[in-house]
């Protein structure tokens, strides 16, 4: 009989797992940066075959569930950014929504709904910018790691410009934001998306339709439209798998439906439907679409007061509301329960990076120890919200 790998799972429930041979139990993580993150993955290999992966999370301790539920409502916007730090604005987004639902707001005014969909599509692209500069740098490509955060930085700017902050901003609030947007700031903006367009085609030249890069990506990671529906996950790794799904298109909120842009899906351009090229591509050619939508608010941004007459302090009736939202890696879910107090009674997010590090062994399993990192660097995870 050989013997078995124990590992604990909560506190009374065990799993087992039959070694076969020599397999090696190797830990990858959390110090290697191709966990992106404080993420440990258990691999247990055979040679260089990967036969089972297990995560490991937990490490961060946000406790952002627990946190809301001693903050008012307007203090739990903070916590937000802290959930997925690299796509602030859309955390933010999603949760003063799910507030809004809850009240039964719903007459905003003009300039707040676009300042929203503008700030979503630059926080978007900065997004996406990171995780295609890291995910060139897991498989080899140091270059385009330079180039992206080159960009990122130009978004970073008008975000500080705009909030004071460059990475957690507290901007997005329950009826209004922080403050109004900057003299000149749709200006700088369009200088931004003529600047970075045409950056796009260099990034395409230089990585995306690279020899070895496609190589490396093309076959690997590969998530069925079946696996990707069983397993909940949302954004571009759904939509990787070829399934065009975009709440933005599907359920739109704020003033989406206002605009004129795509749903980028993977079509296995390069071997099979749902690699970890596919995943990749998509990111980068939403970028493209957020650029389209930028441009038409940017020409729409109406004048005017963006903030609107909500109270001082916010005292949803008791009840409570789901409101999900697209951020860039996929669908950011947050279900709030008032009491009527000035303080949610529960709150809970709903990450789609738990769910796509849930299918990592799904993924990963039967692949080599090289191609598990391009796996895990293609599902785009952030740690802050997954340990909420």
């Amino acid at each position: 009989m050989s013997p078995a790998i124990q590992e604990s799972v909560g506190n009374d429930l065990r799993l087992s797992y039959e070694r076969q041979g020599d397999d090696l139990i190797m830990q990858m993580g959390p110090q290697h940066p191709s966990t992106h993150g404080v993420l440990r993955l258990e691999l247990v290999m055979d040679g260089e075959l990967v036969k089972k992966i297990t995560p490991h999370i937990g490490y961060l301790h946000r406790c952002f569930e627990k946190h809301a539920e001693a903050m008012t409502y307007p203090q739990v916007i903070p916590y937000t950014d802290r959930m997925d730090y690299l796509a602030a604005m859309s955390m933010e987004l999603g949760f003063v929504l799910t507030v809004e639902k809850m009240m039964g707001l719903t007459d905003f005014p003009e300039r707040l709904q676009y300042i929203r969909v503008i700030m979503a599509e630059l926080q978007r692209i900065a997004s996406h910018l990171l995780a295609i500069g890291t995910f060139g740098l897991d498989v080899g490509a140091i270059t385009p790691f330079l180039w992206c955060f080159r960009d990122r930085e130009k978004v970073l700017d008008l975000f500080e410009w705009a909030s004071g902050a460059r990475l957690l901003y507290n901007y997005l609030w329950i009826g209004g934001v922080m403050q109004d947007l900057p003299d000149n700031f749709a200006r700088q903006a369009r200088d931004f998306i003529d600047y970075f367009e045409p950056r796009v085609k260099e990034l395409n030249d230089l990585l995306s339709f690279n020899k070895i890069f496609i190589e490396r990506t093309a076959n690997v990671g590969i998530i069925s439209p079946e696996v990707a529906i069983s397993y909940g996950l949302g954004g571009p790794n759904l939509r990787g798998s070829g399934v065009r799904w975009d709440l933005r298109k599907e359920e739109p909120y704020c003033i989406y439906d206002r605009f004129e842009f795509e749903i980028p899906i993977g079509t296995g351009e390069f071997g099979a439907l749902g690699s970890a090229w596919d995943r990749y591509i998509v990111r980068v050619r939403e970028m493209l679409e957020s650029v389209k939508i930028l441009r038409q608010a940017l020409d729409q941004l109406p004048s005017g007061d963006p903030n609107s007459a909500t109270p001082r302090r916010i005292r949803p009736p008791e009840g409570d509301a789901y409101m999900r939202t697209e951020s860039p890696r996929g669908e950011i879910g947050f279900y709030i329960v008032s009491d009527g107090s000035d303080k949610p009674f529960r709150c809970k997010g709903r990450s789609p990076c738990f769910t796509a590090i849930s299918a990592i062994d799904e993924i990963g399993r039967n692949s080599l120890v090289a191609d598990a990192v391009a796996t895990v660097g293609s599902l785009d995870i952030v740690l802050g919200e997954i340990d909420r």
